[in-house]
């Protein structure tokens, strides 16, 4: 395969910004030149890689397919590069994670704090993407390994269990239903629900959960993200339902979050890896780091820590008054 580096980078960022013209400019390239790069490397693949058009230029299948398997050659590659500028001083490397983004904030920040303490010199690359996606990322050994709520049942993955995550009523301090401790999932159908779309782990699992008890979930707004939906909820537009995880600390001025009870709906978070895949040393000591930092008894946080899992936990639980 005849293909350069600047090749590979121009394919990664026509990917990123959608046009030529910007790619052109943050790569110092005249449009012909940049063109001809793209059309060399499609021709060295034997496959088209953008479908362009006036306004858009949008990657084709095998485009979506190798995009992330060029971004992380890059990224061991420049790991190398610096490696070797590194000769003599403290090891250098990369550990990739993929991660659902309540994870993100919940999870990560401390055990990179620690990490980074230790390890200086090691660079840390964080996808906090949706589950789906954060899931193939694993499977596919695009990172090392993910924070997740599926893939307990994937045949090409391990599911190590950390916490239960139930899902809740977000709403306004002075909305109807803001002075209850609890609300059942039947009594939300009379007021305007926001959620996540349908493409998202979490609504898959509560539409699932949901339809075992023969219920549905009615809404009026529909947010591509958590935290979309916790912006309608301040305007006081609707109201949310989302796990607790992704809701403001306790004390909120304007928030309020309601336990959802028949029946309660939650997710297990746990440690997903690829099954067989054997961690390198840097990305081993960080997930060992991050267990560390979220076992400890020390730990704090805006939200109370949910509560552990066990071998007998599953990835979505549902049941009247706690059962599962």
């Amino acid at each position: 395969m005849n293909a350069e580096l600047l090749d590979l980078k121009a394919f990664i960022t026509v990917a990123e910004t959608g046009s030529f013209v910007r790619t052109a400019k943050a790569l110092n390239l005249s449009q012909p030149a940049l063109s001809r790069r793209i059309q060399k490397l499609e021709e060295s693949l034997g496959a088209p890689l953008l479908e362009r058009s006036t306004r858009h230029v949008n990657l084709t299948m095998t485009g979506r397919d190798l995009l992330p398997k060029v971004r992380r050659l890059i990224d061991e590659f420049e790991t190398s590069v610096l490696a070797i500028h590194d000769i003599g001083a403290r090891s250098s490397g990369l550990v990739s994670v993929a991660a659902v983004p309540t994870a993100v904030f919940y999870f990560l920040p401390r055990a990179i704090g620690r990490f980074a303490e230790a390890y200086p010199r090691i660079r840390i690359r964080i996808l906090d993407i949706g589950a789906n996606e954060g899931l193939e990322a694993v499977a596919r050994g695009e990172v090392d390994f993910g924070i997740n709520f599926i893939g307990a049942s994937h045949a090409e993955i391990e599911f190590e269990k950390l916490v239960e995550d139930p899902f809740v009523l977000a709403c306004r301090h002075d909305h109807p239903l803001a002075s209850r401790k609890q609300v059942s999932w039947s009594e939300i159908v009379s007021h305007r629900v926001i959620t996540v779309g349908r493409n998202s782990g979490n609504r898959a699992l509560i539409d699932n959960a949901l339809a075992r008890q023969g219920l549905q979930l009615n809404w009026s707004y529909e947010v591509a993200h958590l935290s979309g939906s916790l912006g309608l909820v301040e305007e006081g537009l609707g109201i949310a339902v989302l796990p607790r995880l992704a809701t403001p600390a306790a004390g909120h001025p304007i928030i309020r979050t309601i336990r959802l009870i028949e029946p309660e709906v939650s997710r297990t978070i746990g440690i997903v890896r690829r099954r067989g895949a054997t961690l390198s040393p840097h990305a081993s000591q960080f997930l060992k780091m991050l267990l560390e930092a979220w076992r400890s008894p020390s730990r704090t946080s805006g939200h109370d820590k949910p509560r552990s899992t066990d071998a007998s936990s599953n990835a979505a639980s549902i049941g009247p008054k706690g059962k599962r």
